[in-house]
């Protein structure tokens, strides 16, 4: 059976059974659409919310960041597992107990302020909408390799389905939608695992891949080390961030995905207090499943890509012998190959193969002499002097392929090809279909039922959830097809953002009863305001890397804004009334052991 035939199959059976369970799962109230009724056992809960945030990001794009930075992807690996630490045992059985699903809902009645939520429902809808971006971006990745369709058209086709199950079964049909992306994913990203180990390293666990020994005599990381230094590149085990950069992201991915507002909504699924808690212990082992086989992943695809590419003798290969996956990836726009000296050998080193100037290469319709997909941008170079620059790159790898290539440059069998494949669409959807319900809601209860029309009913406010999905799913396409960088890179500034924005706000609520109105509202200003303003300057707005504030990058800006929430947060509730006598009563509740039982809402 043909690859192209077992995709479509892989791809198209688990659309068929996502579809399936969202009629199946219907929801008919706003419990329903909301918190999926709050029956959801804890163990299923738990795979649903590993699902929901083990976005393209995780599965499509870490590994690949960890491929070509090394050291320095170990912050997103360390602060995205962290953060479910902090997030089971300080927040999630405490918001579950207070009995508010949403973060909005929560602000606005812990701060007992219309403003404080709406705030709060602007901070939910920034992060929202730049993680949601990356998600799609996902998608249209997948499908341009595996449909043979455009990046733009596999957008639109990811739009499509997540309109179905996610504005159709709201978070009833997202839970047990999301539980069967989960068995998807992990079986997509574990199998090739065990096969690239096996195939690499001669054992079958790819936890202790990158230690193994290879038939060269030197581990997994001493050969990246190696190889890396003779293409020009940095060691792979050493890092080009500071300490400060990396201590500033890890605490930004853990306190954002803390923060995040789509994962805190599951801990409302279940029946009590107690299953909030357990939720979070069993996501965790379920996402340990997958992230502790990433740096093994990351570093066989590295091994694989330069030795392909370069040849048994690391001297490049001659494009017209490159194997099948280096030619269906450059069909598919992720990839090029610059024949800067015109010798007709590709050969992969440090530095820009194309104009760093002109950004990614932009491809067109045309092909070179030697069959190559060319693009408009190729930087030609008349003072190349191959004897002098024996390595100098003519390859351009986006990053968001190395997992999805992996199988394909290993020789693995179609069956896993198709496989991977169908899991890289349901890391995508399940959490594109997530935020997207947050959208909705923030709209639809926080802004339209809490705030602007406190009367209207039950099925006008489900009316306006879905019309607010639709809406939302139509922007989320935009940023798919117009992405402001790589699907890591973006997921990364949305934990940035809830870090500075969210976090702090939720950990002052419930522990500090002396928190007030004013002091969240400044909080969560100054928070938000500073992180997107840093963010924006140096991502969009042309700001350069040497000017950052204390050496910091845009993901790990976060932490300074969470910083600055807390002291701002602090001295303003300091200076003004402290709250009602009832609320810090509540909040004092808040904390008693025994919301271990039933949750009350007060």
């Amino acid at each position: 059976m043909s690859l192209d035939l077992l995709t479509y199959l892989f791809i198209g059976g688990s659309f068929a059974l996502y579809i399936g369970i969202a009629i199946w799962a219907r929801a008919g109230s706003t419990k329903e659409f909301y918190v999926a009724g709050g029956g959801v056992p804890p163990i299923a809960n738990g795979m649903a919310t590993a699902a929901d945030w083990m976005s393209a990001a995780s599965f499509i794009s870490l590994a690949g960041l960890i491929s070509f930075v090394g050291r320095d992807g170990s912050a997103y690996l360390m602060g995205w597992t962290g953060g479910y630490v902090l997030l089971a045992l300080l927040l999630a059985p405490y918001l579950r107990k207070f009995g508010k699903f949403t973060v909005p809902d929560f602000v606005g009645d812990r701060y007992g302020s219309s403003t404080a939520r709406i705030i709060a429902v602007v901070c939910t809808i920034v992060i929202s909408f730049t993680y949601v971006a990356g998600q799609m971006r996902g998608v249209g990745i997948v499908f341009s390799r595996y449909l043979h369709v455009d990046i733009n058209t596999g957008v639109i086709v990811g739009m499509a389905i997540v309109f179905f199950y996610a504005v159709l079964g709201g978070m009833k049909g997202i839970t047990y939608t999301q539980v069967a992306q989960y068995c998807v994913l992990i079986l997509a990203f574990t199998v090739p695992a065990f096969f690239l180990s096996a195939q690499i390293t001669g054992h079958f666990l790819p936890q202790f891949g990158l230690g193994a020994t290879l038939e060269s005599g030197q581990s997994v990381l001493a050969t990246l080390d190696q190889l890396s230094v003779d293409l020009g590149f940095s060691q792979y085990t050493s890092g080009k961030k500071s300490t400060i950069d990396i201590f500033f992201l890890t605490v930004a991915l853990m306190c954002g995905t803390a923060g995040l507002p789509h994962v805190i909504v599951r801990f409302f699924t279940v029946p009590r207090v107690k299953d909030a808690r357990t939720t979070g212990g069993y996501a965790l082992i379920f996402i340990a499943l997958l992230y502790t086989a990433v740096p093994g992943v990351a570093g066989f695809g590295r091994v694989n890509l330069i030795q392909e590419v370069n040849g048994p003798q690391n001297t490049g290969t001659a494009y017209a012998e490159m194997p099948s996956w280096f030619k269906n990836w450059e069909n598919a726009g992720l990839l090029a190959w610059n024949d800067r000296n015109g010798d007709g050998i590709v050969q992969y080193a440090a530095g820009a193969a194309f104009d760093a100037k002109k950004g990614k290469p932009a491809f067109i319709d045309e092909r070179g002499e030697h069959g190559q997909r060319m693009t408009s941008n190729a930087k030609t170079d008349a003072s190349f002097d191959a004897a002098k620059q024996p390595f100098a790159n003519e390859v351009y790898v986006d990053r968001d392929i190395m997992v999805l290539a992996n199988p394909e440059i290993a020789q693995l069998p179609g069956w896993v090809i198709a496989l991977v494949a169908a899991g890289a669409v349901a890391a995508a959807l399940s959490t594109a279909a997530g935020l997207l319900l947050v959208i909705s809601t923030a709209i639809s209860h926080d802004l339209m039922k809490k705030t602007i029309n406190p009367n209207i009913s039950d099925k006008q406010e489900l009316m306006y959830a879905r019309l607010a999905a639709v809406v939302a799913i139509c922007i989320a396409g935009y940023f798919g097809i117009n992405p402001p960088g790589f699907v890591a890179q973006v997921v990364a500034l949305a934990f940035g953002i809830a870090c500075a924005s969210v976090f702090p706000t939720l950990m002052l609520g419930i522990f500090y009863k002396r928190m007030n109105t004013q002091g969240a509202i400044a909080g969560m200003l100054v928070g938000l305001v500073s992180t997107v303003g840093y963010m924006w300057y140096f991502v969009f707005g042309g700001g350069n890397s040497a000017d950052y504030f204390m050496g910091i990058s845009p993901g790990g800006f976060g932490t300074v804004g969470m910083i600055l929430h807390f002291i701002v947060a602090l001295v303003v509730a300091q200076m003004t009334p402290p709250p009602s006598e009832e609320m810090q009563r509540i909040v004092e509740d808040l904390r008693i052991p025994r919301g271990a039982g039933v949750a009350h809402d007060h």
